[in-house]
């Protein structure tokens, strides 16, 4: 063999294993977003160090040839003030565990992910934080959990694109064997088109739920809500809102609550002025108003020092939190009872993409 030859072969080689390289990836990417807050809930106050929403995630494709490509993505959420994993001190991909195939006929997901009727609808409309921490849409209700889920995402088609899901109950219990998890189902729908942006959202679930004395079947229970979403940019301003009906059937009991939202961004040159509010009505349960409705009001501002960082503040204020059956946002210890159902935060933060 000359030299040459060998030289030929080599470069032939190197060519090979390049291509091979070429056909497949990992990427490494993640976000961290940590703000100092004061809080208060009733008459109980802290100030601390709040982690929003802060994950590192593995994202990989390799190309199998004919346009089909086979895929993963793997999202852990941390807990960026102490650098603990954020499920009990435990770090785990919860936040997002799939594979997936996908090519010319759109995109099979197997795993667990976002119900897609969620990012259809409010995740368009919390734009100044990306709906974490204690400015997150508290008033939203989502029906479907983001386990064991089968889904199938259609290509973009004139601006339309839509997933739905199926989730596996795989008869789960849950709460000591009280309840029996029987799946559900989510179907999140998008459309675009220059300055407007459609979104529609659907979700179901079943349980079997066996209280003391009630036998499997006498108590299911099935929870709905459907949502639709617009949002519309004029030059620097960008408008959006949506509107949710919210449904839940327990032993032959209704209960029933509408959910809306309104947000407003405004961009100058790198700053972003954000103001959004929303609104659920009382519960109705068979027709009756119960309890409280609830208020939640933002106010931030955001900016970007660069694409991937920004620095921002806010404050957010939620008017009724346990009597209107809303989750407090509070990330302290606050257990003062007395007039708690008042939540408000202000803080400053700090976020990064990478």
């Amino acid at each position: 063999m000359t030299k040459t030859t060998r030289v030929m072969l080599a470069v032939l080689a190197a060519c090979g294993a390049s291509a091979a390289m070429a056909q497949s990836s990992v990427n490494l990417y993640g976000r961290v977003n940590t703000s100092i807050e004061h809080q208060k809930l009733g008459n109980a106050s802290a100030t601390g160090m709040v982690t929003n929403s802060s994950f590192i995630g593995f994202r990989g494709t390799e190309d199998l040839g004919n346009g089909l490509k086979a895929g993963f993505v793997l999202e852990a959420n941390f807990n960026s003030d102490d650098g603990a994993g954020s499920d009990n001190g435990a770090f785990n991909f919860k936040r997002n565990s799939e594979i997936n195939l996908a090519g010319g006929f759109g995109m099979l997901r197997l795993g667990s992910f976002y119900p897609a009727s969620y990012l259809a609808t409010a995740d368009y409309i919390s734009m100044h934080n990306h709906d974490t921490g204690t400015s997150a849409d508290y008033l939203y209700f989502g029906a479907a959990s983001n386990g064991n889920v089968i889904a199938y995402r259609t290509p973009d088609i004139a601006g339309f694109n839509a997933e739905v899901q199926y989730r596996l109950g795989e008869k789960a219990s849950i709460d000591a064997g009280t309840w029996e998890d029987k799946g559900g189902w989510d179907l999140g729908v998008n459309y675009a088109n220059g300055p407007l942006g459609l979104g529609f959202g659907y979700s179901q679930q079943k349980r079997d739920v066996l209280p003391a004395g009630v036998t499997a079947g006498e108590a299911n229970e099935k929870d709905s809500q459907f949502a639709l979403r617009a949002s519309y940019a004029i030059g620097d301003l960008t408008l959006g809102a949506y509107y949710q009906k919210q449904k839940s059937d327990f032993a032959n009991v209704k209960a029933k609550r509408d959910a809306y939202r309104l947000a407003a961004m405004y961009v100058i040159g790198a700053s972003e002025l954000h103001a959004n509010v929303g609104r659920a009505t009382k519960v109705k349960i068979d027709g009756v108003k119960t309890g409280e409705s609830a208020t939640q009001w933002t106010l931030a501002y955001n900016y970007n020092l660069s694409k991937r960082t920004k620095v921002y503040a806010l404050y957010t204020n939620i008017n009724n939190t346990a009597s209107a059956e809303v989750a407090s946002p509070a990330a302290f210890n606050l257990n003062n009872t007395a007039n708690s159902d008042k939540f408000r935060a202000y803080g400053v933060g700090i976020r990064h993409l990478f």
